[in-house]
């Protein structure tokens, strides 16, 4: 079977010709996960230099993933990752929180971007100059590149939440629905980062009850994680 392409800067190349300088590729991780907040990558990439490797990240091994984090981080011009805490994904709604996230992550790449591609049909973005691309992670080296960095983040947070709430196996499934996950939640009922108002929680006898911890604040990603103050041992 034949490999697929790698993603390529077809779009940013014709965005440059078309005038635009600043190009923010985004795309969002987090969104159907069941604990856990809903995060946003941004990365403008240099116009003369490429990181090989760089894939859509659901197409790379969790190891792969973390080997390129600090290079992706490190070529990049400028690049942010917005999240939107499980709270605000209760309060506001998912459609909500992923535009807070996708803001956050805008607002934090220290330049003002002239266009964004992001993945998918939606503009949660809302900048007004964007182009939206189905499985653009795959073919756009941009989102791809924000795809990892987004990804990595979260699975970071998440291998840390695992340590405050043992049982849910975070670190392996990163609040994400499996079999093992469910179980937990009919064996604990939900932790203090389950997202409460979740179709899931409704066949739990523990309702939308049952915290076994009070909930941990929110902590904006983007300045802690481009200065590694969240994850001090990695790389970044």
């Amino acid at each position: 079977m034949k490999a697929p392409k790698p993603p390529s800067r077809v779009v940013e190349r014709g965005l440059l010709d078309r005038g635009y300088d600043v190009i923010v590729g985004v795309d969002e991780v987090g969104r159907g996960a069941w604990a856990g907040p809903i995060m946003v990558g941004a990365a403008v990439l240099p116009i003369d230099r490429r990181v090989y490797g760089v894939r859509d990240s659901k197409m790379l091994t969790e190891a792969e993933r973390e080997g390129l984090f600090g290079r992706i981080a490190g070529w990049c011009t400028a690049w942010c990752v917005g999240s939107a805490s499980q709270e605000e994904c209760d309060e506001v709604g998912m459609a909500e929180a992923q535009r807070r996230a996708a803001r956050r992550a805008i607002e934090g790449l220290g330049v003002a971007p002239d266009h964004v591609v992001l993945d998918g049909k939606w503009d949660f973005v809302g900048l007004g100059s964007t182009t939206r691309l189905v499985k653009g992670d795959a073919t756009c080296l941009s989102i791809a590149a924000a795809s990892i960095l987004a990804k990595v983040t979260r699975d970071r947070l998440m291998r840390a939440e695992a340590d405050h709430y043992p049982g849910y196996e975070f670190d392996a499934n990163k609040g994400y629905p499996c079999p093992r996950h469910k179980m937990a939640l009919h064996a604990y009922g939900p932790s203090a980062i389950h997202r409460r108002t979740w179709i899931f929680m409704e066949g739990l006898a523990w309702g939308n009850a049952g915290a076994r911890a009070a909930p941990r604040p929110w902590m904006p990603v983007p300045d802690e994680a481009r200065q590694g103050a969240l994850f001090p041992d990695q790389d970044l």
